[in-house]
Order: C-alpha cells, then structure tokens, then sequence
C-alpha cells in the first residue's frame, strides 16, 4: 500500500502526528496503538473483545488508513483479525457511520477507536457488510453468538488452537527492533536449557545406561513371551 505522507500538507501531519503519539502514550482502555515510523498515515492496534459479548477474551487486531484527503474525508478502517460480526465484511472492512456520513474532521482517531470497540458490543445489523452475521443476530442469536465465539477462539485468542495476537507479519505491522548487537537478545538455547538437553557427562551417561538396561529388560520380557506360546501350541 502507497503511503499518503507525501500527499498531506505539513500543517495536517503535524496534528497527526501529535494525535497518534497521545494516543501511544495514553491509549483508550482496552486499545492498543501501534505507530508506524515509516508510515503515520497507517495506525495499527489491538482492540480487547469487550466482556460480555462473544469476542471476550480475544484480541482484534485493527488498521485505520488516513487518505490524501484527511481529515476533511474520514480514514477507512480494516480488522486485521478475523472475526464473525455484522458490520464487518469478509475483507475485514468496517462499516460505522462515524467513518461515512457521520464524520467531523474534528472527531479524531481516538473517537473512531472508542465506536469501533462500542461496535463489538452494539452491533448494527442494518447496515451489515456481513448479511448472515446481521440475519442471525436478528433471528437466532444463540447460533450468532456461538460463531461469533468459535472465530473469536480460532483467530484471536493466543495459545493452541489461537493465532498471535502480536502484529508480526511485515504486511499486518510494524516489527519490533532487532538487538544484533546485544548477545542477550540473539537467538538460541537459554543456559538453563542446555544441561535438560544435554546432561553433564554424568547424568547423561546414567541416563544411557538407565535406557539400555530398560531395553534389555523389554526384550528378556518379549523373548520369555514368545516361548510361552509355543509351548501352549504344542500342547493343542
């Protein structure tokens, strides 16, 4: 995606500028912002599913897009994760009148931010982007609520089963720092880790000695077995 840095006038950077480092600094409860160095005019966060709905517990990676024409023309808004809700269409696009016709240039991102996280709790299913989301929030709300939830499990919560929540992809967020410099940030077994892979030479030697002495103990075991059932063949 084209960066639109070039194309707004100093005086409109400087006000963004100014606005998405309060917001670094002092985020909305349950919202994190990550902002670009590269690029101002893209904002990624990370919205915490609101207690109560079927996004709790999840975590919603979001980016908002500021146009050429910001702040007279609204950014448009992407969730990055997936998620099963009316005013979000399959392409992760949001649809909330605070980004139509609703728009003020004096609103501000943190005032988007706040509707989108209020749209996980208040969903409007008459202006859905997502027709089978709105349909069963208005007909059958038990089965809205149980694929609102599985996707919120699939792709938002961390741990097996889940995705990171982290933005780690180059095309998703900006990437943390490299520490090439600094040998406790580089990449590899810890010192605690190596004597449980290893062993020192004697645990590992009585750990081989332990292993060989139970195989020996396996096969006598099989080998007794096996002249058991002959015998009892015999027999018949």
């Amino acid at each position: 995606m084209n960066s639109n840095v070039e194309n707004l006038p100093p005086h409109v950077l400087r006000l963004v500028y100014k606005e998405v480092s309060a917001l670094a600094a002092d985020p909305p409860e349950g919202i994190k912002v990550y902002p670009s160095e590269e690029d101002i005019t893209e904002l990624h966060t990370a919205i915490e599913g609101p207690e109560g709905t079927p996004f709790a517990g999840g975590i919603f990676r979001m980016r908002l897009v500021l146009g050429k024409d910001f702040p007279a023309v609204p950014p448009k808004g992407y969730f990055l994760t997936k998620i099963f809700h009316p005013n979000v269409g399959h392409k992760g696009e949001i649809c909330v009148n605070v980004l139509k016709k609703d728009w003020k240039a004096e609103l501000g991102l943190r005032h988007v931010l706040l509707t989108i996280k209020c749209l996980l709790i208040h969903p409007n299913p008459e202006s859905a982007l997502n027709e089978e989301a709105g349909r069963l929030l208005l007909e059958d709300y038990a089965e809205y609520e149980s694929r609102a939830r599985l996707l919120t499990e699939i792709h938002a919560m961390a741990g097996p089963g889940g995705t990171s929540v982290a933005p780690q992809d180059t095309n998703d967020g900006p990437q943390p720092k490299k520490h090439a410099g600094d040998p406790t940030k580089r990449a590899g077994p810890s010192a605690a880790a190596v004597p449980v892979a290893l062993g020192n030479g004697a645990s590992g030697a009585s750990t081989t000695s332990s292993s060989n002495s139970s195989n020996s103990s396996s096969n006598s075991t099989a080998g007794k077995k096996k002249v058991r059932k002959k015998r009892a063949l015999r027999r018949l």
